[in-house]
């Protein structure tokens, strides 16, 4: 006999919140076993032999990897741009993300989602400012970016922008070329999906400019970073209604072209 709970958004009201007990028959027993780590076991996973398998797992894992460091390294790059450029935002441009933001979190409470700040007891006006903030510092940074890129004559070629196409039906089996309509048909759907792309290539700009210092780390060091960076409170400021004009603060301007060689 198994004794269950029903639970209280159950879709039959009658047993919502009730206690239940089933009887239950025991038909077989199974038992799990480890599978032998041999050729067999690659070829039912596609790969020609136990080496090829080994080789497939070493290199997926490396992409995981520096996927990780690349990401932790952009994250660094926007922190000191955030902290070292401080200038008005639109404010069109500030209320329309935060309105994005607002919407997206209230999507995640009526899919039953917390949040870090409801569990710290925060307020909802205290919620908002944060988000506000939150919503000031990506604007503030996408326009940066954006300065940089058209300062260099940054651009994403067809190439790239194929790329990212062909990588987005791919999430999408069986409706590649319903995907591949849509966003050829759509501009602005078109201009979302080439956005990450454009923002990529800049980063890859500065950080060609930048001193980089290469630190070894593991797989667990460089999860726990980045874990530790989602969960600390937005760096961006409020930002004081009394200011008529701020001055950006910078230490280096990156928006002018660097000379190599």
């Amino acid at each position: 006999m198994v004794k269950v709970t029903f639970p209280e958004a159950y879709g039959a009201e009658e047993l919502a919140g009730k206690a239940a007990a089933f009887d239950v028959a025991v038909k077989e027993l199974h038992e799990n076993a480890p599978a032998a780590i041999d050729d067999a076991l690659a070829k039912k996973l596609g790969m020609a032999d136990l080496g090829a398998l080994k080789t497939a797992i070493k290199d997926e894992q490396e992409r995981e990897f520096h996927g990780l460091g690349r990401m932790l390294l952009k994250r660094g790059l926007l922190d000191a741009l955030a902290d070292t450029h401080d200038f008005e935002v639109p404010e069109k441009l500030l209320d329309q993300e935060f309105e994005a933001i607002w919407k997206q979190y209230e999507e995640q409470k009526k899919a039953g989602g917390g949040t870090d700040n409801e569990a710290a007891g925060m307020s909802e006006d205290e919620q908002k400012d944060e988000f506000r903030q939150l919503a000031e510092r990506r604007v503030r940074l996408g326009l940066l970016l954006s300065e940089v890129g058209r300062a260099n004559n940054i651009q994403i070629s067809q190439e790239d922008i194929n790329r990212q196409l062909m990588m987005e039906a791919r999430r999408h089996p069986g409706h590649e070329k319903e995907v591949m309509d849509h966003f050829k048909k759509t501009p602005g759907a078109m201009q979302q999906l080439t956005a990450p792309v454009y923002e990529e290539k800049v980063v890859d700009f500065i950080l060609e400019l930048a001193t980089v210092t290469d630190k070894k780390a593991t797989m667990a060091e460089l999860i726990k970073a980045l874990e530790e960076d989602v969960t600390a409170k937005p760096k961006a400021k409020a930002k004081s209604k009394a200011k008529a004009k701020t001055k950006a603060k910078q230490t280096k301007n990156p928006t002018k072209k660097a000379k190599k060689g």
